[in-house]
């Protein structure tokens, strides 16, 4: 028909990001969980809901029944009889039709908080790998967009859907009692409506989960750009972001447009079906009555029963072409649930404390490399510098050895046991990564302190933050521990949030360390007197540190420089520096 779908590929979007969309057998078994878990509350609307129908149907046999009395000459009619029962169904009816509404948002809220703490739920157990894969922009549109898209569902699509069936086969159930032949007329206008549904729903899951996915590159198109405005404004990158998000956003709003033809065509469909509907039952039933097949009353009847099933029918068309949309968001949603969860033993114990590298290959994509044939031993209680140009593989090792990702080929072990036969919340236990990447979470410094180690006393909490240097400014604030900090509290710096997290660091109390760029928001003078600091706290513990200062791997045992994924030095400082290798060169060029 008129407008044909965008030109680019609808699956590119949905390519660029690492969690999956959940299958038409994922969401259907999720949404069957869901109505099991609130089956009495679900059996309750459906039961009000059909009372509401049945007092809605009292009007029409009531005005039947006086046409039947005017057609065979009655002239003693019930009228006040009728009035009052007619009165009686109507307060029924509205009684039924509040606690409908009532049952329907009670129950889609309840539906809805389920939705969000199952998601929550499942994102935190995923492994560390893929939350590191997935980035901010698809998990923030997740939880915000295809959350906000499903609130509407849940709260109203969902109950309306499942009352419009009901009061469909109860408009239909109630026609065909009261006159058979009229219940023939409604089929005419069902060619019309299955073959404009047909058309409609052939193209609109697709159309929508690109539409969906085109706004998710575009968040992550802004968040990116966002979080890295410092490089790109020092690489003066801003027009190709820019042109990079218009294109992003082009994109989307052509899926959007056409979603929105496609509603231009299944609409009018939908009122010709109602046209077609009522008139043939009128058309039709005038001539069974002057046949006599059916008498004048039931026409009256019929007509306003096939009348009020134009309401029903709108309202299954119009909140199912919602639960279209909201299946994308819903199926993005449980796509987590696809996710192989951690599958390590969480019972094994490694039987020592060195972290050792063996023949490891690793890449983020198939065929590609970013590491070859990498081997290393950390020894317990050394402190072991990565060091070596940018995009060497630094970072990649370092997240390797702290079990966030697994090898492709090779083994990484701790104490003897490889870190991916562990599962991921034993790992932590033992060794924890500390990156750039800081989050204040909404609530109090307490709260955000107690999240490494609940049961941490307030000095335990006040000796973490002197360890870091952070409790001078702490002990300024006027709440002390107590301070609101994070969104809609008091906002805390860069450096002092990277400050809160180091802090947790030395709570959570782990015997191995990956430190990358940790100090890299603090200027160096105040980075220098932190590390000190902190080797006073990591003193006898593990630590790798991915050095991109050179006074960092000074201090430590042993220096590997790093370099095309492969280490190409190995020793201290001293022997290094004598070598004169590619750590000498990096070495003179820090110096001058």
């Amino acid at each position: 028909m008129g407008v044909a779908p965008p030109a680019y590929d609808p699956s590119a979007p949905e390519n660029a990001t690492t969690l999956p969309v959940g299958a038409p057998a994922t969401v259907r078994g999720y949404v069957r969980e869901l109505l099991r878990r609130h089956r009495k509350a679900f059996a309750a609307l459906m039961a009000v809901n059909a009372i509401a129908v049945i007092a809605s149907m009292a009007g029409p046999y009531l005005l039947g029944g006086l046409v039947d009395d005017l057609a065979a000459g009655e002239h003693d009619l019930p009228l006040e009889r009728t009035a009052v029962l007619f009165a009686v169904a109507l307060a029924v009816q509205a009684v039924f039709v509040w606690q409908v509404r009532l049952r329907g948002a009670t129950l889609g809220e309840r539906m809805l908080a389920d939705l969000r703490e199952d998601f929550l739920v499942r994102s935190v157990g995923l492994p560390p790998s893929v939350l590191e894969r997935a980035g901010t922009g698809d998990l923030l549109s997740r939880i915000t967009t295809d959350i906000d898209r499903l609130g509407e569902a849940m709260r109203q699509a969902v109950p309306q859907l499942s009352i419009g069936v009901v009061w469909v086969g109860l408009l239909l159930g109630a026609l065909t009692v009261t006159a058979p032949p009229l219940a023939l007329a409604v089929l005419l206008g069902l060619p019309v409506l299955l073959l404009g549904c047909r058309w409609y729903y052939r193209r609109a899951p697709s159309a929508y989960r690109a539409e969906a996915a085109g706004y998710a590159s575009v968040a992550a198109a802004l968040a990116e750009t966002v979080d890295a405005g410092n490089t790109v404004e020092a690489h003066q990158l801003g027009k190709r972001r820019v042109a990079l998000s218009e294109r992003r956003i082009a994109e989307w709003t052509a899926w959007e447009r056409y979603t929105q033809w496609l509603r231009t065509i299944i609409f009018p469909t939908v009122n010709l079906t109602n046209l077609l509907i009522l008139g043939a039952v009128l058309i039709l039933g005038g001539a069974f009555v002057l046949q006599g097949w059916i008498g004048v009353g039931q026409l009256t009847t019929g007509a306003l029963l096939a009348q009020m099933l134009m309401e029903p029918v709108g309202m299954i068309l119009r909140w199912y072409d919602e639960i279209q949309v909201a299946q994308v968001s819903l199926a993005r949603l449980v796509g987590v649930r696809e996710i192989e969860p951690d599958t390590g033993d969480s019972g094994l114990t490694p039987r020592g404390r060195d972290v050792r590298a063996d023949r490891v290959r690793f890449g983020y994509h198939p065929d590609v490399d970013v590491l070859h044939d990498v081997t290393l031993r950390v020894k317990p209680g050394s402190r072991v510098a990565l060091v070596g140009p940018s995009g060497a593989g630094k970072s990649t090792l370092g997240r390797l050895l702290a079990g966030i990702y697994g090898p492709r080929r090779g083994e990484v072990t701790l104490g003897g046991t490889a870190l991916a036969d562990m599962a991921a919340e034993q790992v932590r236990r033992h060794v924890a990564l500390v990156n750039q990447e800081h989050h204040v979470f909404v609530g109090s410094l307490r709260d955000n302190l107690l999240l490494a180690r609940t049961d941490a006393t307030d000095a335990e909490l006040w000796a973490a933050l002197g360890a870091v240097d952070a409790d001078a400014w702490a002990r300024g604030l006027d709440e002390g521990l107590d301070s609101e900090i994070g969104s809609g509290g008091l906002t805390v710096t860069p450096a002092q949030a990277q400050q809160i997290a180091l802090a947790r660091l030395v709570l959570a109390d782990p015997h191995t360390l990956v430190l990358d760029e940790a100090t890299s928001l603090l200027d160096p003078r105040a980075a220098r007197h932190l590390e000190r600091s902190l080797a006073q706290v990591l003193e006898g513990r593990t630590v790798v540190a991915i050095a991109h200062r050179l006074h960092t791997a000074h201090d430590a045992d042993v220096i590997a420089v790093v370099e095309d994924g492969r280490i190409s030095e190995l020793g201290s400082h001293d022997a290094l520096v004598a070598a004169a290798g590619p750590y000498a060169a990096l070495w003179r060029s820090w110096h001058g």
